[in-house]
């Protein structure tokens, strides 16, 4: 199969390559959203396809298959050879739902124990404090495996650029793997000369606020975007919570005890109570969140990974949007098309509201 497929790339490669330019192209995106429609399984229904169109410029040359969170992936080549990366978001089945909701945050540097003897390191941010969605964490590192052999073969076969793109869930993952190639870069597993650029569709939050600044520092200048329509409730969860402990080192919490207790009495023990009744929830909630969206759901989750590890969980929940933000913003037209009465909770979030917005979009 490899053969084959550095064969066809070689093909491909006789093209005349053009080059791949930062900034927002919302052509691009737009025959990104119908590769999107070919990605799910089966593809795109046939009313879908008839309102977004098939893709014009790109040819499939590998489908990956299912891992067991249902995660999928396929690799396509444009006329012009520059590749892309289009990474499947949720199914309707339960263990694609699961990886949604193990929801707890892991460091952005760490492993994931698969099973004896097969352990996958990762490192998606330098700063100690940036942590990540542990469930879009597994969903990553599940499809890496196989996005880097066929990476080393695109090289081989003269590819040096790449689009990656997901909507959804896919663009959670997106970010993640996005991420983590720059990280391989740094550390010699991949060619310098590779250039990837990243649309993430309707994504939700992928991590924390440290996350987002190391991958919006990566990404600068115009080489990565995320695609939110305004009426689409996906890209505002997971739900996030802020305690005093989320703030950089330098901040008026570090040193509140101490200033309150040099306060004078009763003044001192007011302070504290109100303090204590401001601070105490958030940590509640946070133990709460850890419990059912870590502990709880990793148990569901080893049904499907029986040897996994359990992942050291990070103590924060506090989930941030990344990446370059291009924002579409729905009108009274909008409306009478896709309702806010509507009973489908996704009736924002599938492919054709966005396809019909960013047709608008100037």
């Amino acid at each position: 199969m490899k053969n084959v497929l550095i064969l066809l790339l070689l093909a491909f490669s006789l093209n005349a390559s053009a080059q791949l330019k930062p900034g927002f192209d919302k052509y691009e995106y737009l025959e990104l959203l119908k590769i999107c429609g070919q990605t799910v399984d089966p593809p795109a229904s046939t009313n879908m396809i008839k309102t977004i169109g098939a893709p014009q410029y790109h040819k499939c040359l590998y489908k990956s298959t299912p891992t067991e969170l249902d995660n999928k992936w396929d690799l396509w080549i444009s006329n012009d050879n520059i590749a892309c990366i289009s990474i499947r978001g949720t199914t309707m089945k339960s263990e694609s739902w699961l990886e949604n909701f193990f929801a707890a945050m892991v460091p952005a540097k760490g492993r994931i124990y698969f099973a004896a003897g097969d352990t996958f390191r990762y490192k998606l941010a330098e700063d100690k404090k940036a942590a990540v969605h542990a469930g879009w964490v597994i969903g990553m590192a599940s499809i890496a495996r196989t996005v880097m052999p066929r990476l080393d073969s695109c090289y081989k076969a003269g590819i040096r650029q790449y689009r990656i793109f997901g909507h959804s869930q896919g663009g959670a993952i997106a970010y993640l793997l996005r991420s983590y190639l720059y990280y391989q870069q740094q550390k010699g597993k991949l060619p310098k000369d590779m250039v990837f650029k990243t649309y993430c569709s309707a994504a939700p939050k992928p991590g924390n606020l440290y996350y987002a600044y190391d991958y919006e520092n990566i990404t600068r200048n115009g080489w990565s975007y995320t695609v939110v329509n305004a009426a689409d409730w996906v890209p505002e969860v997971p739900l996030s919570l802020q305690t005093v402990d989320d703030y950089n080192n330098v901040n008026p919490f570090r040193g509140a005890a101490e200033m309150m207790a040099k306060q004078p009495f009763p003044k001192n023990i007011v302070l504290k109570l109100l303090y204590n009744k401001l601070r105490k929830p958030s940590y509640k909630l946070l133990a709460r969140y850890k419990r059912f969206l870590g502990e709880e759901a990793f148990k569901m989750v080893k049904k499907q990974y029986k040897d996994m590890g359990r992942p050291d969980f990070y103590n924060s929940n506090n989930y941030m949007r990344a990446g370059s933000p291009i924002v579409l913003l729905p009108k009274s037209d909008y409306y009478m098309l896709y309702s806010d009465t509507s009973s489908n909770v996704f009736v924002h979030h599938f492919l054709e509201p966005y396809d019909y917005l960013m047709k608008q979009y100037d």
